[in-house]
């Protein structure tokens, strides 16, 4: 009640002059009056109407200050930190039926107060109405406003701009500072689908208003070039900013570390790394993080433990959950779950409270390597500890009982998730689907995609594959054909999934011409890449149908598209072979020649091995060819260079 008695001491102090002498609203009803005002909730206080009907009646002039402003300004304050949307609408309604000029400092807090609430269309209309229902000229300080509140929704983000252009085409008076330049850059470059050319030309515009982009100005453009893969371009545009005289920040490195590492050029990543340094701008604890998700999503994952050494020995930096995230994160995708728990204990020691992430990284890893019982102990851990699942939390734990055929499980899960508000998502739904599929119970796979479509959830590319791949699993090709037109005509592109299932559903049915068909469409589309398991589905196809001048036709395409052939593709052909010795070594000879020439020396070995377990040694010539390129392999040589190093050491020694 202190805020309450404050406010109600600036209204009396407000109108001591007025003729009135008591509030009929409970916020400003004096505790002498009404004892029991002081142990009323707050909460009741802030809902109820924040003003009397004749409270701001007539009120007297003083030049331009009007008597009741400080009051609506400390109203307006007030119920937008934490914004308190009905008695927001309740003030707006007070001051509209005052027909006066309001003051525009009323304003901005109310505009932003929409934004953090969610409501940026309201704050966008009552920016329209300041000047017809308030009579208040909107200057750049409620522009500003109004933008960030559009800003604070990913959905209304890309009404900024043309708001802006109307904006100042309605009120001239209006003059854009560098704040709302860069309010608008924000977001013609915010994804998912950016609009770089004009934010490039705004951009260039900044300096003939008499302004001077700013780090953030700069970091906000070259972050979007990385994001788009114009490296080059974002590169230049940091010359520039130098050039400029502006000093780059730790944001502007980071956004180029994370396109630089995303793509693996890690060469290039040491080098800004030192150039970072050489201008002065030390590496933040956010920095660190980038280069350790980056080092750990291509799985080098003891060169980021080397790097979180140097953070914490050189930098002085504690490594947090976003570090063990990255960590734990890496080593789940090596399949080095063991080592994921190691850092997961080694952090809770610490005493870093582990996110979402961490834990939908870990608990995935568990059911990979099917420790069902651990990954459903560490859920349970999860909860204990008051980490609330959200939809992908949710999501991994169907994934991974419909894995291990525990659907009604998964079932159940889906179910609780519902209750507790958190609604499936489509990934929710393919993912059980996946399970009665895998379990052979197709009627309830179908019944889950009716549930998927009942919630309102739009069907992907992903729910498609695993339906159509389900259906021609279960021989059921006509339905499947069917499920692929429906897709196709959604608009919806099919994955290499889907082209496989549909693949070898055409073959597996007689339909070979088809399948080929079907696979040529793939290619010319470029919609997929066709990798081993599809051309298998080809291969086999075909060999069936007794076309096998066809296949090893295919076979050398296979080969000449860089995919190498596999163990399957050896034993299907073998078998089309009837298993004849020497016309098999001389087809797997043949592919191991073909790949040797276009340096696929780990496909090529494969194959070696593959012979090898077939009891079919390939020729001394093979073998030189496979061992001489293996030698000459960089990685190999380096550790041949080391060992040597250590033999002559010890010598020494």
């Amino acid at each position: 009640m202190l805020r309450s008695d404050n406010l109600a001491f600036a209204a009396r102090r407000c109108f001591r002059n007025s003729k009135i002498q008591t509030f009929s609203s409970p916020s400003f009803t004096s505790t002498a009056a009404d004892p029991t005002a002081g142990e009323r909730n707050n909460d009741d206080t802030r809902s109820s109407k924040p003003l009397a009907d004749d409270l701001f009646r007539s009120p007297p002039r003083s030049g331009s200050y009007t008597q009741g402003d400080a009051t609506y300004l400390s109203l307006a304050r007030f119920y937008s930190n934490p914004p308190n949307i009905p008695a927001l609408r309740g003030l707006l309604d007070q001051m509209r039926s005052d027909p006066r000029r309001f003051p525009e400092r009323l304003f901005p807090p109310i505009l932003r107060a929409f934004g953090r609430a969610g409501l940026p269309l309201e704050a966008l209309r009552l920016f329209d109405e300041m000047l017809p229902s308030f009579q208040c000229i909107p200057s750049t300080f409620s522009l500003n406003s109004t933008l960030s509140s559009l800003l604070s929704s990913p959905n209304s983000s890309s009404l900024a701009f043309p708001f802006f252009r109307r904006a100042l085409r309605l009120h001239h008076s209006l003059n854009p500072n560098l704040l709302t330049f860069n309010l608008i850059l924000k977001s013609l470059c915010s994804p998912p689908s950016p609009s770089l050319p004009l934010a490039l030309h705004l951009f260039r515009s900044i300096p003939l208003r008499g302004l001077h982009p700013d780090a953030y100005t700069y970091s906000t453009l070259i972050a979007a070039l990385a994001r788009s893969g114009r490296l080059d371009d974002a590169f230049a545009l940091l010359d520039e900013m130098q050039l400029d005289g502006v000093a780059p920040n730790s944001v502007t490195f980071n956004s180029l570390f994370h396109t630089i590492l995303r793509t693996g050029d890690f060469r290039r990543a040491a080098n800004l790394t030192r150039y970072m340094l050489l201008k002065g701008c030390p590496p933040t604890l956010a920095t660190y993080n980038t280069l350790v998700h980056g080092l750990c999503r291509h799985g080098r994952l003891e060169e980021a433990l080397a790097l979180i050494d140097r953070m914490v020995l050189r930098n002085g930096l504690i490594p947090n959950e976003v570090t063990y995230g990255a960590l734990v994160d890496g080593f789940v995708k090596l399949g080095c779950v063991a080592d994921a728990q190691r850092v997961f204990d080694v952090m809770r020691e610490r005493g870093v409270r582990a996110n979402e992430f961490m834990y939908s990284a870990l608990i995935t890893g568990l059911f990979r390597c099917d420790c069902v019982d651990e990954a459903l102990r560490l859920w349970a851990v999860m909860e204990s500890e008051g980490v609330k699942p959200n939809e992908v939390l949710y999501t991994v734990l169907v994934d991974g009982l419909s894995r291990h055929g525990k659907v009604a499980e998964a079932e159940d899960v889906i179910t609780k998730m519902t209750a507790e508000g958190c609604n499936p998502n489509v990934r929710t739904f393919s993912a059980l689907m996946w399970g009665y599929f895998r379990a052979g119970n197709s009627h309830q796979a179908l019944a889950t995609w009716t549930k998927l479509v009942r919630h309102g959830c739009e069907p992907n590319k992903v729910s498609y594959s695993i339906l159509i791949n389900g259906l021609c699993e279960e021989g059921k090709v006509k339905e499947g054909m069917m499920v692929w037109k429906n897709m196709i005509s959604r608009g919806c592109t099919p994955d290499l999934m889907a082209y496989t299932a549909m693949i070898r559903g055409l073959c597996i049915s007689g339909r070979v011409d088809g399948g080929m068909r079907l696979f040529y469409d793939m290619m010319a589309s470029g919609d997929a890449e066709p990798d081993a398991v599809a051309y298998n589905a080809l291969f086999d196809g075909l060999i069936k149908a007794d076309k096998l001048i066809q296949a090893i036709d295919l076979l050398g395409s296979m080969v000449q598209r860089d995919c190498d052939p596999d163990e399957v593709t050896c034993n299907i052909f073998l078998k089309g072979l009837r298993w004849d010795e020497e016309k098999g070594r001389n087809l797997m000879e043949g592919m191991i020649v073909r790949m040797v020439k276009r340096g696929r020396i780990n496909g090529a070995a494969n194959i070696v091995l593959v012979m090898c377990k077939k009891y079919m040694s390939p020729k001394s010539t093979i073998w030189e060819k496979v061992v001489s390129m293996v030698c000459n392999m960089k990685e190999v040589r380096g550790e041949i260079d080391k060992i040597l190093g250590e033999i002559s050491c010890e010598n020494d020694l």
